[in-house]
């Protein structure tokens, strides 16, 4: 039976465009793109979570807002269970640590890019937001 993750991603917007992060070369999903974030700790509700990510990840810290969808994604190597929500910079700037490059994309633009699967459904409710 394969294992449940429970991960949050940060769609985080600025100035109409959105952030999207590029996994590196030795992750799960080499070099595919996905909104920053990461799994929620047993004890931790999903927006702390997030926030918790962002810091650790980016180097920044965010204000986290609305849902933007729920996704359950089963992968080779469990099953993810994917809960995005808009996000606003609150502090610092974005620095890469565990991603090997970021793009800030306007929504429609999203597409373009070689997503994670979990990430698409969001991406297609995404790509016609007006920020």
């Amino acid at each position: 039976m394969k294992k449940d993750i429970h991960v949050v991603g940060a769609v985080i917007t600025k100035d109409g465009k959105i952030l999207c992060a590029q996994r590196g070369p030795n992750k799960s999903l080499p070099y595919k793109w996905e909104f920053p974030g990461g799994k929620i700790e047993k004890g931790e509700l999903p927006k702390d979570a997030l926030r918790r990510e962002i810091e650790e990840e980016m180097n920044c810290k965010i204000r986290v807002k609305d849902k933007v969808e729920y996704t359950r994604y089963e992968y080779d190597f469990g099953i993810v269970h994917l809960t995005t929500y808009i996000c606003s910079l609150e502090e610092g700037t974005p620095i890469l640590t565990e991603h090997v490059n970021i793009e800030w994309l306007k929504p429609n633009e999203l597409p373009s890019l070689d997503w994670a699967p979990a990430d698409i459904p969001a991406i297609k409710k995404l790509s016609s937001y007006n920020f």
